[in-house]
């Protein structure tokens, strides 16, 4: 595990980071004793026993799963993941390349302790591209040069928010952030997004656990929103939901045989896929 002394330059290891605490929650090293904090206080939220890193997990899974489904069935050769996080077993140009050894990945984050470890660990992939950026500044993304070189936006596009706009608060503007990223793909292009729901009055007890959840994350991290089914619908704009919609993450077109169970945030994690015309 990293420890303060061995930081790269310029990383803070006394706040917290999304990605090193999402990192932690899969079970990875590359996190520091203030990100654990957070996790193992989202951990005290939970009934007794419940594995913190269920919420992370499925989210690993659906990503898994959206990716090979735009590989193998809609033909998209080419991704841009924002707010990638840290590498991690099963990254996005792994399950693409498996159906397409083609397939172009570029991994955007704004963490500089992400673009360290992710050009030592995939800068000798031709497929792959690294770079920092903020999701918040829409045209940094799209008007980046390096993407523009690895990524041809006459073709088709996998755009993968996952995990990134519940990071996004209310007054940075999520649905224009959105609306600029997607606007800028050309027809046949795909958005995916995953996203922390608040179920509201129809289940009430999961519904209070969201709002805890959010002034913890509020507080530790800066930013957490579980909106509604519906605000996080509109994200996908004017672009056709794929069967079945926005739904908990194991529910997006599991495995076959692929076992599904409830867990404590099994509704409070949701998803879904659509399409650009």
């Amino acid at each position: 595990m990293a420890e303060p002394n061995r930081a790269p330059a310029g990383i803070n290891t006394n706040v917290p980071s999304v990605a090193r605490v999402y990192d932690y929650f899969l079970g990875g090293k590359d996190n520091f004793a203030v990100d654990r904090e957070v996790v193992e206080q989202v951990a005290k939220l939970m009934p007794a026993g419940w594995n913190p890193g269920t919420g992370a997990q499925d989210n690993r899974a659906f990503l898994r799963r959206t990716v090979r489904h735009l590989t193998r069935e809609a033909g998209i050769r080419q991704f841009i993941d924002i707010g990638s996080g840290l590498p991690t077993q099963g990254n996005v140009h792994e399950v693409a390349q498996e159906a397409a050894p083609s397939a172009r990945v570029v991994y955007v984050d704004n963490d500089p302790i992400v673009l360290v470890h992710a050009r030592a660990l995939l800068g000798r992939d031709p497929g792959t591209a690294v770079i920092t950026a903020d999701v918040r500044d829409p045209d940094e993304i799209v008007g980046n040069p390096a993407i523009r070189d690895f990524i041809d936006f006459k073709q088709p596009v996998g755009l993968l928010m996952l995990a990134i706009l519940h990071h996004i608060n209310d007054h940075e503007n999520p649905g224009g952030i959105t609306r600029r990223l997607t606007d800028a793909m050309p027809d046949g292009s795909h958005l995916v997004i995953s996203h922390f729901r608040n179920p509201g009055a129809a289940r009430p007890d999961d519904a209070d656990l969201a709002d805890r959840c959010e002034r913890l994350f509020n507080d530790r991290l800066g930013a957490g929103r579980w909106r509604t089914q519906q605000e996080i619908t509109a994200y996908f704009g004017d672009w056709k939901l794929l069967d079945p919609g926005l739904v908990p993450l194991p529910e997006w077109r599991p495995d076959p045989g692929e076992r599904i169970e409830e867990h404590p945030v099994y509704h409070l994690f949701v998803g879904g896929v659509a399409r650009k015309n």
